[in-house]
């Protein structure tokens, strides 16, 4: 495993330091920064524009037990049943406990979350018992929450946001404490460092390492990359949750249609018109794992459709407008026409292993929101935790830079350059992949329906691929080389976990084996081998 993307000179670096650096600018980056900047002065690097992350896509809303006929209690007991046994109690008991502290603060904010009759209104989705989903116009909670977000960031004096600033690796010293991020400055072509005290990873998903994905353009695990070559355990990573209805338009992305049309009334029904999920409990509000694998499985049949027509006319076009107006783009009106749909990618479990702090194994690096992972969603995420998720592990990481020990900011003599293995020049090098190779293989070998053989091909092919990867200072080429280790990672967890659980689900072992395999991938570039710990060794 190279230590960097590719070689670099300390020569010629524009150098910035700043108490608390934010790489990310979603949920868990911004509400971070935003209270961390109640005490120190904060530094925020975004991919590209401040509103560009997963968070603006989110459409059916955050989980929160905020209503009387609810409770935590209930909420972790759906979260846990969820997560099929490898939650981590502690974290899930955090979760929902603190959780409505954090949602609350949101809405002082300024987040204006829809009402009915005065009253929050609340929906429900999969796997939930209760109607606990708060939304925001309809279908537009994301894009809700990161407008209070973003303008609550540039009200403050004390945060300092740069966009454009691709995050290419971190730093280090001699022994190995993290003490800053290289980056690439796409607007100028040119690398940046920044030194800080404490560097937060919220960087987001990767989405985009699959050929089919709701996700942005940006979510291809640059920060979980970039951690994992400076030392980072990383936990879980072959549990990818693929989202059961994503809009199936030949020669377009796949776009979300939210779990929430479904918790309104919605049907998903076969070429048909049968509604072929009647008889698996739960119905089409079964776990995301369960109606996404069922989906697939009827698409051999023909294409699958979800009718709006059961919520009512008047509801849909009150609840989910941003969906109608995108499916009439397209030649489809929700009202009068069940609509194609198929799973995609859309978010990964696991991450950058953490305790429920945030801390990671790298001294003053932390991690929370989809880049990380401290077992909150087990192997297969809660619809609607993953907003939750980054407002209350993003507070905890600041209490605990708060609470720990002052360090000097670092100096930049202090950064150490490790050098790159020289190149084997008499080994031929296989012919390196491209964006679209890796995602046709990582779709058709390392998706929804996994087996050994399919997983041993994609090994030997992505392999070779990451070994010989040379990449240039273009965006395109970084997001390859952060792709391609990423999708690597996932590869061998998913070889190595015989058996099925949650999201990752092996055909041929299709059993989930308690208490054998109840327990934590992890993953180190020091060994190639997959190693595994109990669900109660992280915390």
């Amino acid at each position: 495993m190279k230590r960097y993307l590719f070689p670099w000179e300390k020569d010629d670096i524009e150098v910035f330091s700043t108490e608390v650096l934010v790489l990310g600018s979603g949920i868990a980056g911004l509400y971070s920064a935003i209270k961390a900047n109640e005490h120190c002065q904060v530094t925020v690097l975004t991919k590209k524009k401040i509103e560009e992350s997963n968070t603006g896509h989110a459409q059916g809303g955050i989980a929160v037990a905020m209503h009387e006929d609810d409770s935590p209690a209930l909420h972790y007991d759906d979260t846990l049943s969820a997560g099929a046994g490898l939650c981590d109690p502690e974290s899930v008991k955090i979760l929902v406990e603190e959780g409505p502290s954090r949602v609350e603060e949101l809405i002082r904010m300024g987040a204006y979350f829809d009402r009915s009759n005065g009253v929050l209104a609340l929906t429900r989705e999969a796997a939930h018992s209760r109607r606990r989903i708060l939304h925001a116009q309809g279908d537009a909670t994301g894009w809700e929450i990161e407008r209070t977000l973003v303008e609550e960031t540039q009200r403050r004096k004390g945060i300092l946001v740069k966009e454009g600033r691709f995050v290419v690796d971190l730093l280090e010293n001699s022994r190995g404490d993290i003490l800053g991020v290289l980056i690439f400055v796409t607007a100028t072509g040119k690398l940046e460092a920044y030194l800080t005290q404490a560097i937060i990873m919220a960087t987001g998903g990767c989405g985009q390492v699959f050929g089919f994905t709701t996700n942005p353009d940006v979510a291809t695990g640059d920060g979980i990359a970039a951690a994992y070559r400076a030392g980072a355990d990383l936990m879980d990573m072959e549990f990818v949750q693929f989202h059961p209805t994503a809009l199936q338009v030949p020669g377009f992305s796949r776009f979300l249609i939210s779990e929430a049309v479904r918790g309104e009334g919605a049907y998903l029904i076969n070429h048909k018109g049968e509604r072929f999920m009647e008889n698996i409990p739960g119905k089409e509000l079964a776990p995301r794992d369960i109606v996404a694998r069922a989906i697939w499985k009827e698409m051999n049949n023909g294409p699958v459709f979800l009718d709006f027509r059961p919520i009512g006319e008047q509801h849909s076009l009150d609840r989910f407008p941003k969906i109608r107006q995108t499916c009439l783009e397209h030649g489809l009106d929700v009202l009068n026409t069940p609509i194609p749909v198929a799973p995609a990618a859309h978010y990964m479990m696991g991450g950058i292993r953490t305790n429920v702090d945030g801390e990671t194994n790298l001294p003053n690096l932390y991690a929370c929101g989809e880049c990380a992972c401290n077992g909150v969603h087990g192997a297969n995420r809660l619809a609607s935790n993953s907003l939750l998720d980054g407002l209350v592990f993003g507070a905890r990481i600041v209490e605990k830079i708060l609470n720990a020990a002052p360090i000097k900011m670092p100096r930049w003599e202090e950064v150490f350059v490790s050098r790159q293995p020289a190149a084997n020049t008499s080994v031929q090098e296989p012919k390196p992949a491209d964006r679209g190779e890796l995602q046709q293989v990582m779709w058709e070998m390392v998706g929804i329906l996994r087996d050994q053989q399919g997983l041993e091909k994609a090994l030997h092919i992505l392999e070779p691929w990451a070994a010989s990867y040379k990449a240039e200072l273009k965006v395109e080429d970084l997001e390859l080389g952060n792709m391609l280790c990423v999708g690597l990672t996932i590869n061998r967890a998913a070889l190595a976990r015989q058996e099925s659980r949650g999201a990752h689900y092996r055909s041929d072992f299709p059993q989930c084996l308690d208490p054998l395999w109840q327990k934590h991938s992890v993953q180190n570039k020091e060994d190639t081998n997959v190693s595994f710990i109990s669900t109660t060794e992280n915390n």
